[in-house]
């Protein structure tokens, strides 16, 4: 059988529980490791989302909607330009922000989002021994082993190792 987890079908960014809960075209996703909660990467909303399985509880947990940028911050004062896909090592996630061409960190206890790889304000190919400095066009797919990190740089056909 399938059946609907959350969301209405209608574009939007409401948190809330099943069906009252929106999404604004949500690509990537993870489940933490304790196979609890769901992290929805909001493409078009430009945010990252939380979904409690149990209670199908939908909660924003990073990025405002609809409002772009590369800003570091916690929770809402972070901003998100088109992330894609997010993976989970357990106490962080890695998100792939396909618009900004950055690699991105969120630490899950405390919604602190950083920078991880990626220069902003730059596209590119650039490898670097600072990950600061090394640039992204367009990353997509991302999944970590728990020790690197490995990115599908869709924009210029590489696949990224970042340790």
């Amino acid at each position: 059988a399938v059946t609907t987890l959350t969301g209405d079908g209608t574009q939007g960014s409401n948190n809330g529980v099943g069906t009252a809960a929106q999404h604004n075209q949500p690509w990537g996703i993870t489940l933490d490791t304790a196979g609890e909660n769901l992290y929805v990467c909001d493409y078009g909303g430009d945010t990252i989302r939380k979904i409690v399985i149990s209670s199908k509880t939908v909660s924003t947990i990073a990025g405002q909607y609809m409002t772009t940028g590369s800003t570091n911050g916690t929770g809402t004062a972070a901003l998100f330009y088109e992330p894609s896909h997010l993976t989970t090592d357990g106490t962080n996630l890695y998100i792939s922000d396909f618009g900004n061409h950055l690699i991105r960190k969120l630490v899950i206890s405390s919604n602190v989002v950083t920078t991880l790889a990626g220069k902003i304000g730059f596209a590119g190919a650039d490898d670097n021994t600072d990950p600061l400095q090394a640039t992204f066009l367009n990353p997509i797919g991302i999944t970590t082993d728990g020790i690197d990190i490995f990115v599908a740089n869709w924009g210029n056909h590489y696949i990224r190792k970042i340790d």
